[in-house]
């Protein structure tokens, strides 16, 4: 079944990608749709039904701008460290604790992390993610966890759990 859903998917995506019905592309995309399931269907999600749902959707079009807003703030944190010569810079790297489950949702979580300016996740070990960052407060692993990992575990455990 997940290799079915595999096909479809990639079928579709090359279908709107190409935006051809010539039959000879159509061809190719199935073949290509195929030999992609073939080879990658084991590390595609296990409950991809779940990608149907309209309150993931909605939860995801909430996350994109709140996100969108967290890297504006954090792109002017660290450009004024830049500037600033006076700030401090204590780089490092925290171990810290995520309550999402899924493989997607950690993933994500891991994604955003990095794309915020100042943090970047350096490794996942089951619950545990491993972020360098620009300026470590103290060696309290509650602060870091709530300082980096919480503005983005609440709407991704919305959207992917």
């Amino acid at each position: 079944m997940k290799s079915v859903l595999c096909i479809l998917f990639t079928f579709g995506l090359w279908l709107l990608l190409t935006w051809s019905l010539d039959p000879k592309v159509v061809g190719v995309g199935l073949m290509m749709a195929i030999l992609v399931a073939t080879l990658l269907a084991h590390i595609y999600p296990d409950n991809p039904h779940k990608a149907l749902d309209p309150r993931r959707w909605f939860w995801a079009c909430i996350y994109f701008p709140y996100f969108l807003v967290l890297c504006i703030k954090s792109n002017l944190d660290v450009a004024y460290r830049v500037l600033h010569p006076d700030l401090p810079i204590r780089p490092g790297i925290v171990k810290i604790r995520t309550r999402l489950t899924s493989e997607m949702a950690k993933t994500f979580l891991a994604n955003s992390i990095t794309l915020t300016p100042g943090t970047m996740t350096v490794d996942i070990v089951g619950q545990d993610l491993y972020i360098h960052w620009i300026n470590v407060h103290g060696v309290d692993a509650e602060e870091h966890t709530r300082r980096i990992v919480r503005p983005f575990e609440g709407l991704l455990r919305r959207v992917f759990e």
